[in-house]
């Protein structure tokens, strides 16, 4: 254990609806939900003026919109969020290289091995957590000037204490375990406060009589690991007494890509899933893609109507990311399952990964010439009245970013029956007025998001670290259903 607390947890507010606030002012102060809009969608993400009236991320958004009737209910826009993320996260590797993200929002920071590592380990331990208190306040400081958001802050000797301090430090604020002082603010704290322990844990501790952190540290390993077994028991029981000597680790290499989606209404028709199944490999492959990996191992994953889940997978000879390949072996194990009574949720992945390996580029070349010629062929048998009566209707996303060749820059406050509604405004702006367009005015684009603040663009010189980085964590999808969003 560390003499200092140099371990720092950063867990920015609401972030996804802090982000949808600073960007549209006539939504600042009032409550804003974040979410799947369809039928079976989830909320991600509610902000605080949302959350006094109950609602919460994972719940479903039909619940949400009972409890908070008048709250703007908002899809997604990842680019956004990322956007702003980066910056987030660019100020974090200022403190030191040891940075380890836990999702676009939030991060556990190790201070000693940055730039304040030598000061921190030249001062005594009651100087050093002045030191460390310093610092995460410049950087919260920092944060709010450079993105208008506020991120909750928890300093401690360990990953594990370090995120129970950002909880207390919620919302807005920062809180710092002293070094030898675990015990005394564990002690007090549901068993579920430890990592590791779900519900099905808690039931099993209930039901021995431990509820508290206190319960675990006195109950001893013996019992945890009888209870919960050896290596699970063992891990309970140290955290129990707040050891933690977990490093932060800044690259987490994948084991796996996956895709998957919810529907609004369970399918039963096995054509139609194993057409699901195509698309889904589809997107699983253009993630391999972009991580530059291959995989050994496809796996199927089935949610019944029942809810059941149902996970089936095939080991192939050697790693491949062949769409064709993937779709195939996926459909194989569809075979397996039994969708007679609806599926609810669909995923296909690739474990197993290795290092992108170049297929027969001839092959390849031919593959795609075969599929040119075809939609060519196609294009030309289909007379053009039919494919204009075919086209596709835009769809557009309540929050989605949009903007008007004459008015400029907005956001879609909903639409339907023909017709979209959008409010004109900027994030640096006054609250702006609303306009209402055919859903095919030509005059009105989808667009990228604007930044928050104008010290939010990067630097040219910082445009080839991002474009490595997107491609190692992989494309986010942007035909996601509405019920895809949030966590099942």
């Amino acid at each position: 254990m560390r003499s200092v607390p140099s371990i720092l947890h950063l867990d920015m507010d609401a972030f996804f609806a802090a982000v949808e606030q600073a960007a549209k002012p006539s939504l600042r102060g009032k409550p804003v939900i974040v979410g799947g809009l369809g039928v079976r969608g989830v909320v991600s993400t509610a902000s605080y003026e949302a959350r006094k009236f109950g609602v919460h991320s994972a719940m479903p958004m039909a619940q949400a919109r009972r409890l908070c009737p008048n709250a703007a209910f908002l899809s997604g826009r990842y680019d956004a969020y990322r956007q702003v993320s980066e910056v987030v996260m660019g100020l974090l590797r200022e403190l030191s290289p040891l940075v380890e993200p836990l999702s676009v929002d939030e991060a556990f920071v190790d201070l000693e091995a940055g730039p304040y590592g030598p000061a921190l380990a030249a001062v005594d331990p009651e100087a050093g957590a002045e030191m460390a208190v310093a610092i995460a306040t410049d950087l919260r400081a920092d944060i709010e000037e450079r993105t208008g958001l506020t991120g909750s802050v928890g300093v401690a000797g360990s990953k594990l204490m370090a995120k129970i301090a950002s909880e207390q430090a919620k919302p807005d604020g920062l809180v710092l375990i002293g070094v030898g002082h675990e015990r005394a603010v564990l002690s007090t704290m549901s068993a579920r406060a430890l990592p590791g322990i779900g519900p099905a844990t808690e039931q099993v501790l209930r039901r021995a009589g431990l509820t508290t952190v206190a319960d675990l540290a006195e109950a001893g390993e013996g019992e945890l690991v009888q209870l919960l077994g050896r290596a699970h028991g063992a891990g309970v029981h140290q955290m129990a007494l707040g050891l933690d000597e977990r490093p932060v680790v800044p690259d987490r290499d994948a084991k796996s890509v996956s895709v998957e989606d919810t529907f609004e209404v369970d399918v039963a028709d096995r054509g139609r899933v194993l057409r699901e199944i195509d698309e889904l490999a589809a997107r699983c492959v253009r993630r391999l893609h972009a991580a530059g990996r291959s995989g050994r191992t496809v796996v199927l994953k089935v949610r019944r109507f029942d809810f059941s889940t149902i996970t089936r997978s095939e080991t192939l000879r050697s790693p491949t990311d062949d769409p064709v390949v993937i779709a195939e072996t996926a459909r194989r194990l569809a075979q397996q399952v039994d969708v007679t009574g609806g599926v609810r949720l669909l995923g296909v992945g690739v474990a197993q990964l290795a290092d992108f390996t170049q297929e027969d580029l001839f092959a390849q070349a031919e593959r795609e010439e075969r599929a040119a010629e075809a939609a060519g062929a196609a294009e030309e048998d289909v007379p053009e009245a039919v494919v204009a009566a075919a086209a596709v209707v835009r769809q557009w996303r309540p929050g989605q970013d949009v903007t008007h060749a004459q008015l400029g820059p907005g956001w879609v406050q909903g639409s339907g029956v023909g017709r979209v509604t959008v409010r004109f405004e900027t994030p640096q702006g006054e609250v702006g007025r609303v306009r209402t367009f055919a859903v095919d005015d030509p005059e009105l684009e989808p667009s990228g998001p604007l930044p928050l603040r104008p010290g939010m663009v990067r630097p040219a010189a910082e445009e080839g670290e991002q474009e490595e980085r997107e491609r190692a964590e992989g494309e986010e999808d942007d035909r996601r259903r509405p019920g895809e969003w949030g966590r099942e």
